[in-house]
């Protein structure tokens, strides 16, 4: 993939950071982006010791107008977009009657409006070239919604119904549009959550111990927890020319947590 230019939004921690630095691996000029300036530089700096080729740019994309400002910057850095990852998304904690709809409706328009701000954006031109992918990070939340995260679990299901609309309307262009759903990922904020649930239960902070009993109570199919680098493996291949034919698919990386035939 060398010569070709990936948008990874939300690419300063997590998933994300290890999908940009994946993709950088492959030869892929990287965008970073982030809302903390301190960050996208680490992680464009770690890509560059390791030989590859990254830029930062910052800037929230809950807003045309910012939005805007980002794919101005990202266009500015390398000349084009031929690869749209859009992993940027919030994630909160909130059963039902907990929630508001204004809360919702915000969640919403982070996590889903986001998307359609850079798709309308970036990937007309990739239609011009006749080439061009766009990844879309979706959840096992998406088909599998719990009532812990109602509002985030919505939004990935609308995440991975973009990925299946926007192909249809690419068919024949050459721009493929593709969802992946991550099972459980331990990510920096899995960690967090985990160790303050174990504080709060009274008990020593131990990811291993925690592992054990999630795998246990959810009976997952992989027998672990999955890693960012599992995630970025399958980015990876989907933005590769080596999955040409592949697109209107959420290709779910979750260890098997979603017990289904589709």
């Amino acid at each position: 993939m060398k010569g070709k230019r990936a948008l990874v939004t939300g690419s300063t921690s997590g998933i994300g950071e290890q999908i940009a630095k994946t993709l950088a691996e492959e030869g892929v000029q990287v965008i970073v982006h982030g809302r903390r300036t301190a960050e996208a530089e680490r992680v464009v700096g770690e890509i560059s010791q390791a030989g590859g080729t990254a830029i930062a740019v910052t800037g929230e994309l809950g807003s045309d107008a910012e939005a805007a400002k980002v794919v101005e910057t990202a266009l500015a850095a390398f000349g084009g977009v031929d690869i749209l990852v859009n992993n940027a998304g919030a994630f909160p904690m909130k059963l039902w009657m907990q929630s508001t709809a204004a809360e919702w409706v915000d969640l919403y328009n982070a996590n889903v409006g986001s998307v359609v701000r850079l798709v309308t954006q970036l990937v007309p031109a990739m239609v011009e070239r006749r080439w061009g992918r766009v990844i879309m990070l979706g959840s096992f939340l998406g088909p599998m919604p719990q009532p812990i995260v109602a509002s985030y679990s919505t939004t990935k299901a609308a995440n991975i119904a973009q990925a299946v609309s926007l192909s249809k309307e690419l068919g024949g262009t050459g721009v493929t549009a593709n969802a992946v759903s991550p099972g459980p990922i331990r990510t920096p904020g899995m960690e967090a959550g985990v160790r303050e649930m174990m504080t709060a239960q009274g008990q020593e902070y131990d990811f291993d111990v925690f592992e054990q009993f999630y795998v246990k109570e959810t009976r997952l199919a992989a027998n672990k927890i999955g890693s960012p680098v599992d995630i970025a493996n399958a980015v990876a291949f989907l933005a590769s020319p080596r999955a040409d034919f592949i697109t209107g698919t959420n290709l779910r990386v979750d260890g098997g947590m979603l017990p289904t035939t589709n």
